[in-house]
């Protein structure tokens, strides 16, 4: 009865605050991944890509990089994607329309891989907005393949991995500075012959040369 009375209450704050505080979108400034740098000390992207059209409406996200860093010297390879929701409220609507980022955890099963690992992780990098915080750790197969994958909510200024305290970071956003806006972070390694410290090693090293770069991309 009491997580009867829980769920009602969360989803009566949910309505409350969606419909009569806050109906006013703020978009913070800020500046466009276009412009994000390909090569960032000994990383360079070495293949950007474009997500369609349709994929990008599916996802919601308002700006995004994509992007696969190599690094020669470590003789590894990172995909970056970083994708940022202006906002998490369609434009259109008022109150409903959800636009939401799509929990990775949710997805990942539906490209074809497998998750064999996920757990919550200090995520501590120097110069990201908001760390210390937490992110989700997992590793993941298809077929023979592994690969080691970290992701996070960078919510103005938080470094956020459980998604019940990103949907309550955002109604409070909402309803205190008009705002829902925030991103996904996510970095994936590929494990070769099961060496996952080089993965982690790799990870670790270009994340945290991005860290420093975030704040002029998601607005504090």
């Amino acid at each position: 009865m009491a997580k009867w009375l829980v769920a009602l209450a969360f989803i009566a704050l949910n309505f409350y605050a969606y419909h009569y505080f806050a109906n006013e979108v703020v978009i913070p400034p800020r500046s466009e991944f276009s412009g994000f740098p390909e090569t960032i000390v000994d990383w360079t992207c070495v293949d950007r890509e474009e997500i369609s059209k349709d994929v990008i409406r599916n996802l919601g996200a308002s700006d995004y990089l994509l992007c696969t860093y190599e690094n020669t010297e470590l003789d590894e390879e990172v995909n970056v994607y970083i994708g940022y929701h202006e906002t998490q409220v369609r434009k259109e609507g008022g109150g409903g329309g959800e636009n939401s980022i799509h929990p990775p955890e949710h997805c990942i099963p539906g490209s074809g891989w497998d998750i064999i690992d996920l757990r919550v992780v200090d995520m501590d990098l120097p110069g990201l907005p908001g760390s210390p915080g937490e992110a989700k750790r997992a590793v993941i197969a298809h077929g023979d393949a592994r690969q080691l994958t970290y992701f996070w909510y960078q919510s103005q200024g938080r470094v956020l991995a459980r998604n019940h305290e990103v949907i309550l970071y955002r109604m409070w956003d909402r309803a205190t500075r008009h705002r829902t806006d925030g991103a996904l972070m996510r970095f994936t390694v590929p494990i070769h012959d099961g060496d996952i410290e080089e993965a982690e090693s790799a990870f670790w090293d270009l994340a945290g040369k991005i860290a420093p770069r975030i704040e002029r991309y998601v607005p504090l």
